[in-house]
C-alpha cells in the first residue's frame, strides 16, 4: 500500500494494482510506438519518421546527396526524440543492401559491411531517398492518410504512409516488444505483387493458393532455404522455422589436383568475418580435419570464401561438417506479428496481403475524393470565368462603378449569381484572358475538368475500378523494380543421412599390405581379353603391395578385420577417392588402429540383417560362425571380432544364411567342401573350430560359400586360371584333409585364391606391384579339378598375382555381399 497525492488529497493506492496498470501502459507504448511494424506500410515509427523527414527536406532521388546528420537532426527535433544513435542505426540498416532486400535509402559513403564493420559517423556519410521509397510516400499530400500531432504538438506526422507496394513482406521486419517479438523475412517483390494481383482478382484464394506465387522468403544475401515445411507453417499459422544454408560449390584445382569449397552466398544476417574466424578456430582445434587453406577473396563483384582441402578427404563430408558446426547453416524463426488497427496480431500470408489491399483501397478512395474536390473547385472557378467572358462589357462596367474590390465582388455576385470565389477570380482576371486564344483554352480546360470529374465520380462509385487502379499501379512498380529470386529453395538434406548426399555407384576399393586405402569408380577400368597386360592401378611405395580388392557401393558398410582380432567399420563413401595411379590414404587416418595392428580381411555389407551370419576363416584353418548383428557397432576403437591363436591371422570373411556349403582352399592347391551347419554358432569373441587339416607348410588362402549354381575359378600367383564344375568337389566332413583343386608346379606358382563364378561374370586381378587387369570369366577355360589352367594374366619375373575380386551385379537385397580376397 502506498499514498498518492491527487487534487490536494492523499489517496491510498495498492502497489500491485498500480504496477500492473503502469506496466501494461508501458508495454502497449513499446508495442505500438516503437517495436512492431504496421501491417499497412510495414514500417515501425522510427522508419516512418525517417522517410517522412526525407520527404519534408526534399531529399528525393533527383536531388544531390545531403549529409546524414541533417536528416537525423531534423527527424530527432521534429518527430523522434529518442536519441540520434537510434535514428542513425535505423538509417544505416535501411541503406545496407545486405540487410534490406530493397533499400529505401540511397547511401553514399561508408554504411558498414557484411563483415560487421560499422558505418562511418553521420557527419561523414551522405544520403537521399531511394527510388523505391518514393512509392512509399506517393500522394501523401493528397489527404490519403491520417496525421497526428508529434510529441510536442508543434506539427503533425503521418500515422501510416500510403505505401504503394507491400513493404512488410518485401523488406520484412524484426523487433522485440514486451512479451512478444516479430521476425518477418524479406520476400521477392515480383512474387509478392503477383500474389497481390491474384488476391485482387479472386478474394477467395487461400494461403495455400497464394503460395503458388510467393515461393518463400528471398533474402538479400541469397543462400538456400532447406525444405518447404517451415515455409508452409509460417505462411499458414504465422509461425515457423526456416533453415538457411550458405551456397557453396566444390571445385577441382587443376594445378594441384586438390579440391576446394567456394562459398558465394551466406545466410541472412551472418557476419562473414566471424564465420571465417569460426572455421579457422575449428581447424586449429582439430575439430575439422582436411582443410589446408582458408582465405577471403571477396570483392565488389561478389563473395568468394575459398576453403582448400587435402587430396585424401571427401569434400562433401567436409562441407556437411561446415554446415553442422558453423553459421554456414542458420535457422530463421519466422513470427509474422504486426499491428492491425494498433493491436498486435499474428498473421498468415493471406492476412498480410489482404490488409495491404484494404489499405490501398482506402488510399485510392481518399486520393480520388481529394482530386475530385480539387477538380470541382477548379471547375467552379472556370465556370465563373466563362460567365464573365460571356458578359465582359457588363462585368467591366460593374467593376469600374465599384468603389473598392470588396464592393466589386459583391456587385458581381449579385448581378450574375456568382459565388464569392468566382467573383474574386473575375476581379483577379488579367486582360490577356480576353483574347480569343485564351477563351479557347478556357473552354478546353472546362471540358477536361468535366471529363476528369466524371471519371473520378465513377471511380468512387465502382469498387472494381478501384481494384483495377491498384493492380495497374503495383504492376508498374513490379515492371520497374522486379528482379529474380536470390534465395533458392531446395530439399532439406539435413534430414537425410550423409550417404543420401553421395551418389550411389559401384566403386573399387583397394587396401595395401602397409595400410593404404583408396576408392575409384568402377568404370575407371575397361574390360580386356584373356592374356592382357592390364593397366597400372596403384602406385605403391617400395615393398608394399595390394592385399585386398573388392567392388562395393558407396552406401555400403566396409568391415575391416585386423591381425589382432578386431573389427572396424566405415561407410564406403568415407574412404577418400583417389586417382587411378595414386597410392591412396593411410588407413590409420581413417581407423583408430593400434601400433603394429594390420588389416587382414575386409568385407562390405549393406546392413546388419538378423537373418545372416558371419563366417570367418584363418590362415591355420580355424573357422567360426557368429550372428551378423553382433558386429553392429560404430565404436571408433573397434570391436573384438574373434580370438586368434599365436601366429594365426584372418584370411576370409563371408555372409551366410546358415544352410550353405563352405569351401576352403589352400596355398598348395588343396580344397575341402563341407556343410556350414557343421560349424556351430559361437559368440563374437570365440576362437572357433578346425575347418581343414593342413600340412605344416600349407595355409588357407581362400574361403567360398558354395550353392547349387556356378563354377569354381582358381588362380595361381603366376597368372594361371581355370574354371571347374562345383560338382567335382564332393561334400566331406569338416576337419578333413581335402582334395586337389588345382595342379601346381613352378610354372603356375602357388594358389592365390578361389571364386565361385558364372560365365557372364568379370574379374579384377591385381599384382604385388600394383598392376590391375579386368577379365571376362567367359574367356577362361573350363577344366577339370586336377588341371593346370590357362594363362589369364602375364606376370613378369618380379611380379606375382596377389588378389582377385569378382565384379558382381548389385541387387537390392539387404544381405548382399561384395567379394573380398587377400
Amino acid at each position: 500500500m502506498s499514498d498518492e497525492i491527487q487534487g490536494g488529497k492523499v489517496l491510498p493506492v495498492e502497489i500491485a494494482d498500480e504496477m500492473k496498470k503502469s506496466f501494461i501502459d508501458y508495454s502497449m507504448s513499446v508495442i505500438v510506438s516503437r517495436a512492431l511494424p504496421d501491417v499497412r506500410d510495414g514500417l515501425k515509427p522510427v522508419h516512418r519518421r525517417i522517410l517522412y523527414t526525407l520527404h519534408e527536406l526534399g531529399m528525393t532521388p533527383t536531388k544531390p546527396y545531403s549529409k546524414s546528420a541533417r536528416l537525423v537532426g531534423d527527424c530527432m527535433a521534429k518527430f523522434h526524440p529518442h536519441g540520434d544513435s537510434s535514428i542513425y542505426d535505423a538509417v544505416v540498416r535501411m541503406a545496407q543492401d545486405f540487410a534490406s532486400r530493397y533499400p529505401l535509402i540511397d547511401g553514399h559513403g561508408n554504411f558498414g559491411s557484411i563483415d560487421g564493420d560499422s558505418a562511418a559517423a553521420m557527419r561523414y556519410t551522405e544520403l537521399r531517398m531511394a527510388k523505391m521509397a518514393t512509392y512509399m510516400l506517393a500522394d501523401i499530400d493528397k489527404d490519403t492518410i491520417d496525421f497526428t500531432p508529434n510529441y510536442d504538438e508543434k506539427q503533425d506526422e503521418p500515422t501510416v504512409l500510403p505505401a504503394k507496394f507491400p513493404n512488410l513482406l518485401v523488406n520484412g521486419s524484426s523487433g522485440i516488444a514486451v512479451g512478444m517479438a516479430t521476425n518477418i523475412p524479406p520476400h521477392n517483390l515480383s512474387e509478392v505483387i503477383d500474389a497481390t494481383v491474384a488476391l485482387l482478382d479472386n478474394p477467395d484464394l487461400t494461403t495455400v493458393d497464394l503460395m503458388n506465387y510467393v515461393k518463400g522468403p528471398d533474402f538479400p544475401t541469397g543462400g538456400m532455404i532447406m525444405g518447404h515445411e517451415g515455409i508452409k507453417a509460417a505462411y499458414s499459422t504465422g509461425k515457423g522455422s526456416i533453415k538457411i544454408r550458405a551456397k557453396a560449390d566444390i571445385e577441382d584445382m587443376e594445378k594441384s589436383g586438390k579440391t576446394r569449397i567456394v562459398v558465394t552466398e551466406i545466410p541472412f544476417l551472418v557476419n562473414k568475418a566471424r564465420l571465417i574466424e569460426k572455421i579457422a578456430e575449428l581447424v586449429r582445434d582439430k575439430r575439422l580435419d582436411g582443410i589446408t587453406d582458408l582465405r577471403d577473396e571477396s570483392d565488389r563483384t561478389g563473395m568468394h570464401i575459398i576453403i582448400e582441402l587435402r587430396r585424401d578427404v571427401n569434400p562433401q563430408i567436409i562441407l556437411n561438417q561446415l554446415y553442422k558446426h558453423t553459421q554456414m547453416e542458420e535457422t530463421f524463426g519466422v513470427n509474422l506479428l504486426a499491428l492491425v488497427n494498433n493491436q498486435p496480431r499474428v498473421l498468415t500470408l493471406k492476412d498480410m496481403i489482404h490488409y495491404f489491399i484494404e489499405h490501398q483501397k482506402d488510399v485510392i478512395v481518399r486520393r480520388t475524393r481529394f482530386e475530385l474536390n480539387k477538380a470541382e473547385a477548379e471547375a467552379h472557378i472556370v465556370e465563373g470565368l466563362r460567365i464573365a467572358l460571356d458578359h465582359i462589357d457588363e462585368v467591366i462596367a460593374t467593376i469600374r462603378s465599384s468603389s473598392d474590390e470588396s464592393e466589386a465582388r459583391e456587385n458581381l455576385s449579385n448581378r450574375f449569381g456568382l459565388s464569392e470565389k468566382q467573383a474574386q477570380a473575375i476581379v483577379d482576371m488579367r486582360l490577356k484572358r480576353l483574347t480569343g486564344l485564351e477563351r479557347d483554352k478556357l473552354e478546353s480546360q472546362y471540358h477536361e475538368l468535366m471529363t476528369t470529374i466524371a471519371y473520378l465520380k465513377s471511380v468512387l462509385a465502382s469498387p472494381s475500378m478501384v481494384i483495377e487502379i491498384i493492380k495497374n499501379e503495383i504492376k508498374e512498380i513490379q515492371q520497374k523494380y522486379g528482379d529474380p529470386r536470390r534465395t533458392s529453395i531446395t530439399v532439406d538434406v539435413s534430414r537425410m543421412d550423409i550417404e543420401d548426399l553421395i551418389a550411389e555407384e559401384e566403386v573399387v576399393v583397394t587396401v595395401t599390405h602397409y595400410g593404404y586405402i583408396k576408392r575409384l569408380p568402377l568404370n575407371t577400368y575397361k574390360s580386356q581379353n584373356r592374356g592382357g597386360k592390364g593397366v597400372h592401378g596403384m602406385a605403391t611405395k617400395e615393398e608394399d603391395f595390394v592385399e585386398h580388392l573388392f567392388i562395393t557401393s558407396t552406401h555400403h558398410y566396409i568391415l575391416f578385420f585386423t591381425s589382432q582380432g578386431k573389427v572396424y567399420r566405415l561407410k564406403a563413401h568415407e574412404i577418400p577417392e583417389a586417382s587411378r595411379t595414386g597410392k591412396g590414404t593411410a588407413i590409420i587416418n581413417l581407423l583408430s588402429l593400434s601400433p603394429n595392428e594390420m588389416i587382414t580381411a575386409v568385407m562390405a555389407i549393406k546392413d546388419y540383417s538378423p537373418d545372416y551370419f558371419l563366417i570367418t576363416a584363418t590362415k591355420k584353418g580355424i573357422m567360426k560362425k557368429t550372428a551378423l548383428q553382433e558386429y553392429d557397432s560404430s565404436r571408433r576403437e573397434g570391436l573384438i571380432a574373434l580370438t586368434l591363436d599365436e601366429g594365426d591371422e584372418l584370411i576370409g570373411v563371408k555372409l551366410t544364411q546358415g544352410l550353405d556349403n563352405i569351401l576352403l582352399a589352400t596355398r598348395q592347391g588343396i580344397a575341402i567342401r563341407f556343410p556350414e551347419d557343421e560349424v556351430r554358432y559361437m559368440g563374437r569373441t570365440a576362437r572357433g573350430v578346425k575347418g581343414i587339416k593342413l600340412e605344416d607348410t600349407d595355409e588357407v588362402v581362400g574361403m567360398e560359400v558354395i550353392g547349387d549354381e556356378g563354377e569354381l575359378l582358381t588362380m595361381s600367383e603366376n597368372g594361371f586360371a581355370k574354371r571347374t564344375d562345383l560338382k567335382e568337389f564332393r561334400v566331406q566332413g569338416r576337419g578333413g584333409k581335402g582334395i586337389i583343386v588345382m595342379k601346381l608346379n613352378t610354372k603356375t606358382g602357388l594358389l592365390i585364391g578361389v571364386k565361385v563364378v558364372k560365365a557372364e561374370d568379370e574379374l579384377m586381378v591385381i599384382t604385388n606391384n600394383g598392376i590391375m587387369l579386368r577379365l571376362q570369366v567367359s574367356g577362361i577355360s573350363n577344366q577339370g579339378r586336377t588341371a593346370h589352367g590357362v594363362m589369364a594374366m602375364r606376370t613378369g619375373d618380379d611380379s606375382k598375382v596377389v588378389a582377385m575380386a569378382k565384379i558382381v551385379v548389385r541387387e537390392e537385397d539387404s544381405s548382399e555381399e561384395t567379394e573380398s580376397e587377400d
